[in-house]
């Protein structure tokens, strides 16, 4: 029996069990099939960016770790490498970039002055592959976000100058979704904070709100881009204040119609973050969603299928927000195969979700509705060992990307005759 013969017969006893409990695992699959994932180019140059041969990252309140050999130095590196991590994962995905990615040519371009045509080769690439493109200012890496402060910074003209940086990747992004016929997503995150105990709270909220104020005063069509804004507790030199909080950016998303930003390394490690995705959505028609992996302090660990990624998938699914909640990844880790990296985290959100919509929800609601709480947790537990397995091979091989671990020796593969051998 061949390979594909075993895992459609699986399948399909899968699909009779599934039954049973009132699934439609062909459901299910076709619902996974429209599931996208913005993929963060950062994962693949450690956070460097393109404006200087030998730039790195610096401050932010963001660190990388590790040294692994073949990190992407060039534009075209970097997306081939991109592409091969997209030949890896089921689906149809988007790649967010940040403004440090552009194409200068070798020109000193500082960023209040960069423009769409920066970019028009990651357009052109995108729109060959079929693929949408997201975007995002970068607030650090900067000799004018030094202090630790940019829209927030006490000097008028250190702020003028952050105000027209987001501006043009306000406008870029707008190239894009045109371009693409895909609306682009602007995220905008700043690192502005504290590493004491601040004497004034206020005064950098208000300049932030001044800031932003000026920055969105011009529109552009949602067919083209939107914005969102990304809070944080806190960052490596801003541990006891962000001015950018969630407190802060959840009253002006509000107040502004902006899409609120959700990372899942932003909070307090006590805090549900899948719980916050119904609280909001009463008031937000769109979500944007950044999916980490937070260890003890540290935010930006490769994703995995754990709890936390499955609760929110499972929160997201049972509120019906698949179309409301944009998904992206957003970590980066320099000790591994940078390639593999982006493909572990994009297939563990892929299992998170369909393990969501192979939930029992009709059963599961009625015996919340009829106060059954001890029926509705051991169907919950049950549920946890029934054949999800046999499922997601199904739609793997519906999806034309190596089955089981052989993506793994892919990687690797191109590891070896690829990444390796640039030095």
């Amino acid at each position: 029996m061949t390979e594909e013969a075993k895992i459609e017969k699986a399948y399909g006893a899968a699909t009779e069990l599934y039954a049973e409990w009132g699934v439609d695992t062909e459901a299910a699959v076709k619902a996974l099939k429209e599931v996208s994932i913005s993929l963060q180019c950062w994962q693949g140059d450690d956070v460097r960016g393109f404006e200087a041969p030998d730039a790195e990252l610096s401050g932010g309140g963001i660190q990388v770790t590790g040294s692994h050999p073949g990190r992407a130095r060039t534009p075209d590196e970097l997306r081939a490498d991109l592409e091969k991590a997209l030949s890896l994962i089921p689906g149809k995905h988007r790649v967010n970039l940040h403004a440090m990615y552009g194409e200068f040519s070798g020109s000193a371009v500082d960023r209040d002055q960069i423009e769409p045509r920066h970019f028009s080769g990651w357009i052109d690439w995108a729109r060959r592959n079929g693929i949408g493109l997201d975007f995002n200012a970068t607030c650090f890496s900067h000799e004018k976000a030094d202090s630790g402060f940019t829209l927030t910074d006490p000097d008028p003209g250190i702020r003028s100058f952050w105000i027209e940086h987001v501006r043009r990747c306000r406008e870029i992004s707008a190239a894009m979704g045109e371009g693409l016929k895909s609306p682009c997503i602007h995220n905008l995150w700043i690192p502005d904070g504290s590493k004491d105990l601040p004497a004034d709270r206020l005064g950098p909220r208000e300049r932030l709100q001044g800031s932003l104020d000026e920055i969105f005063k011009k529109e552009h069509p949602p067919s083209r881009m939107k914005d969102s804004v990304e809070s944080k507790l806190f960052g490596i030199g801003s541990e006891s204040y962000v001015a950018g909080s969630h407190d802060f950016y959840l009253s002006y998303a509000l107040t502004r119609k902006k899409i609120l930003c959700i990372d899942l390394g932003h909070y307090h490690p006590t805090e549900s973050v899948a719980d916050k995705i119904p609280a909001l959505l009463p008031f937000f028609d769109e979500l944007l969603l950044h999916i980490s992996r937070g260890v003890r302090w540290d935010s930006d660990h490769v994703v995995i299928l754990n709890d936390d990624v499955r609760r929110v998938a499972e929160e997201i699914v049972r509120c019906d927000a698949l179309g409301r909640v944009h998904i992206a990844m957003d970590f980066f880790d320099a000790t591994l195969n940078r390639v593999g990296a982006w493909v572990i985290g994009a297939r563990a959100v892929f299992k998170a979700f369909l393990g969501a919509l192979l939930e029992p929800g009709n059963r599961l609601t009625e015996h919340e509705k009829n106060g059954e709480l001890f029926s509705r947790l051991a169907l919950m537990e049950e549920a946890s060992s029934m054949p999800f397995g046999a499922v997601w091979d199904y739609f793997c091989l519906g999806t034309s990307v190596p089955l089981h671990d052989a993506w793994i020796e892919e990687a690797r593969s191109y590891e070896a005759y690829v990444t390796f051998r640039r030095g």
